[in-house]
């Protein structure tokens, strides 16, 4: 059963084609496949483990043949196009909506809008630059690879947190999310899950999950006042952000 949850979490997350087409748990077309996927929650950060071993190792492979700065833009664009992009896009979308003057509808519009805004896009940039140059930074392979899993697992958890956190500020992708989320004992096990994996940084993870955690709770705030809640395109952009912010931490932090 939690395999099966897994594959289903990781075909969303991901593009990898784990879960068949033919099965009710794919990538989700309907609500039904949204609360299947929303009701596992907890183990995302599983999935980022996942999620982190195939970059982290790519990473690692790449270490001894590739300059830095070639190696940070290669392990930045397996990982945007491993997740299908949709985080990034998720991110640039909150951007553009905090940059819209106006009432909650206005910043709601701007965020359902296909096209990027300026904001959207300077989020962006800003962002793969941030990304190339923090995996550019790390000093050794195996720091790299180790790096980049805790990071997946931080970002993912902080995901999870911010469903059991907030309340969605409309009806909407993160609505069932939240919804599921509340289950408290839900929460022990994605901690629980989290800290399996962190342990492999010493304290450079768990001081890098600290500003995580606190960045999650700013974004949430942010989005409380913005938008009144928190919707996917939040989730989303607090998985990018925490990303890069533990990856800062890990590459420039002395074990």
């Amino acid at each position: 059963m939690i395999l099966k949850s897994l594959e289903a979490i990781l075909s969303f997350l991901t593009i990898l084609p784990i879960v068949d087409k033919s099965t009710a748990i794919d990538k989700p077309t309907n609500l039904s496949d949204i609360y299947y996927i929303a009701k596992n929650m907890y183990l995302f950060p599983v999935a980022g483990a996942i999620i982190g071993i195939l970059i982290g190792s790519l990473a690692y492979g790449l270490f001894f043949y590739v300059q830095p700065a070639l190696l940070g833009l290669i392990i930045t664009s397996a990982l945007i196009i491993l997740t299908g992009a949709s985080h990034v896009d998720a991110l640039a979308d909150f951007a553009d909506g905090l940059m819209v003057k106006g009432g909650k509808e206005l910043r709601h519009k701007a965020m359902q809008d296909p096209g990027n805004g300026s904001a959207g896009i300077a989020a962006i940039v800003l962002y793969i630059t941030g990304m190339i140059i923090a995996i550019s930074s790390f000093s050794y392979g195996f720091k790299l690879m180790t790096g980049i899993i805790v990071a997946e697992v931080i970002a993912k958890y902080v995901m999870a947190l911010e469903a059991f956190l907030g309340r969605s500020a409309w009806q909407g992708l993160s609505s069932p999310f939240t919804a599921a989320m509340k289950d408290k004992r839900k929460m022990l096990s994605a901690t629980a899950l989290m800290f399996g994996a962190i342990w492999i940084s010493g304290y450079v993870g768990f001081l890098s999950l600290g500003i995580s955690v606190a960045l999650g709770f700013l974004i949430q705030r942010i989005a409380n006042r913005s938008f009144g809640g928190i919707s996917g395109d939040v989730i989303g952009a607090s998985n990018e952000i925490t990303r890069l912010a533990s990856l800062i931490v890990l590459s420039s932090v002395t074990i």
